[in-house]
């Protein structure tokens, strides 16, 4: 598919950053609700799709099914729920192209630096495009460029790691050209990225072993939803996905209650799912039980029992131990075991950016994102006529998107209809009771708290990781909004 290879121009309405799944969602529902609004899409990579153009490592697919992670708008209708990463792709181009998106979409351009005038009530963008210099000017912003770095992931210093005669290789950074058919391969990690490696790379490899340090909630369920694929033969497409969708955020939302609200019981019942699915006399215990109790950190999906196969085959094992340093065969452990080893992947998790690192001016006022607090999980208190996507922790990304963006567009008509030129949302007034930016106890959350911005003890400040709750807040009348300013 072809993109604009012009710049963009100096004045939008709109300025959509990013073209993954977020940033299209955002430009398809202005498109449909504002057909008279100019817009934008800045994407800094050469391609559209996000998440699911950079990653290309073995095995790469969603942890999500896509009844849940698809547009509101487009169904989806594959016989696969559970997709991989370019049938998730080719559906973000199939979405560009029916919507006529491409002339809008200018790639390879980064925003720096982004700067609200009040007097103007515009935002003054600094941006390169092609390593060179560009500004344009905005009504408004959709931040829709994700919450990771794609130019660098985490990586540990590993003792030793320059004493390894074979690879080392970070799945972020996935070399196509990389021959890994029979061969050792020890996978660094325990969560989604490692647990969608190891059965992918068994496939061909002579062994794989996935090097933990601790153990992470693994769930299995079929890649494919028998449910929704029944509802296709009777009931147009349309229907079958809205019904399929809504069962699934229904189940889901079920789930993460009970495990919140139960968590022991929870974890009992995860663990004796997967005794049935490995050896009889395999230790589950030690392998498969986290020390932390369910949805403090993201449950990892297994789709057809794929991990669990591989490691009954006995071409893949866990290894739950530490490292003590990697030396020219492979890597010694601090329990003294040896892991053979030809190739080892650190699938040791991302390296957030909140904003996609833009540099933001209000007034003349840098903004520094600790020192703010969430609005309804889509602003920045203080922040004028700028809205970020950020899906959920606990579910699909794209339901929370889709629910900004809706949001967004009520409060244009809204603005249009009582002539405001800006919207406003302001810090909480009881500051005395704040948390961190999402619920989770993730590595790579904790690893960047200090650099995200707070939420308090109520709403709307107070990200309530429900989409039932969600909904409802977001769907009351424009204007009546707790905590929101227009002028």
């Amino acid at each position: 598919m072809t993109y604009s290879d012009s710049a963009p121009r100096e004045f939008v309405d709109v300025l959509i950053v990013g073209a993954g799944l977020s940033g299209i969602s955002a430009a398809v529902h202005l498109q449909r609700e504002h057909p008279d609004y100019t817009y934008d899409i800045l994407e800094s990579r050469e391609s559209i799709g996000g998440t699911w153009d950079l990653f290309r490592y073995p095995g790469i697919r969603s942890d999500s099914d896509m009844h849940t992670l698809g547009f509101d708008f487009k169904p989806w209708i594959a016989k696969k729920s559970i997709a991989d990463g370019p049938a998730i792709k080719a559906y973000i181009e199939e979405t560009v192209s029916e919507y006529r998106l491409a002339e809008r979409i200018h790639t390879q351009c980064k925003v720096t630096q982004v700067k609200w005038d009040s007097s103007t009530q515009q935002w003054h963008v600094d941006l390169t495009q092609r390593g060179e210099q560009r500004h344009m000017t905005c009504r408004f912003l959709q931040l829709c460029c994700g919450y990771y770095r794609y130019d660098t992931a985490y990586k540990p210093d590993y003792p030793g790691e320059q004493d390894f005669r074979g690879t080392v290789i970070h799945p972020q950074f996935w070399d196509d050209e990389l021959d890994y058919a029979n061969k050792k391969i020890v996978v660094i990690g325990s969560g989604a990225t490692a647990v969608t490696l190891v059965p992918s790379l068994a496939e061909k490899a002579a062994h794989v072993t996935m090097l933990q340090r601790s153990p992470t909630y693994m769930v299995s369920r079929p890649s494919q939803d028998g449910i929704a694929n029944a509802l296709r033969k009777i009931l147009p497409n349309s229907w079958a996905y809205f019904l399929t969708r809504m069962k699934n955020i229904g189940l889901q939302q079920f789930i993460y209650q009970r495990c919140i609200a139960y968590p022991q019981a929870a974890k009992k019942r995860i663990i004796d799912m997967l005794r049935p699915l490995l050896p009889a006399d395999y230790d589950v215990d030690k392998h498969f039980t986290p020390s932390y109790n369910p949805w403090e950190q993201r449950l990892c999906l297994v789709p057809d029992e794929d991990m669990f196969k591989a490691i009954r085959s006995g071409k893949a094992a866990i290894v739950t131990d530490t490292i003590e340093k990697f030396d020219a065969a492979g890597i010694t452990l601090n329990s003294g075991e040896h892991l053979d080893a030809d190739i080892i992947i650190s699938a040791t998790g991302l390296s957030l950016l909140f904003l996609g690192g833009i540099q933001f001016e209000v007034d003349g006022a840098p903004i520094n994102p600790p020192d703010h607090f969430v609005y309804k999980g889509c602003m920045l208190s203080g922040v004028p006529n700028m809205t970020y996507a950020m899906g959920y922790a606990n579910a699909s990304w794209t339901l929370k998107c889709d629910m900004t963006h809706r949001y967004f567009n009520r409060l244009l008509t809204h603005m249009g209809k009582r002539g405001y030129s800006s919207f406003r949302p302001e810090a909480p007034s009881a500051q005395d009771n704040t948390g961190s930016f999402l619920d989770l106890q993730s590595g790579y959350l904790k690893r960047h708290e200090h650099e995200l911005p707070r939420q308090s003890a109520e709403a709307p400040w107070k990200l309530q990781q429900n989409y039932f709750k969600d909904w409802w807040m977001f769907k009351r009348k424009s204007g009546d909004d707790k905590g929101l300013t227009f002028s």
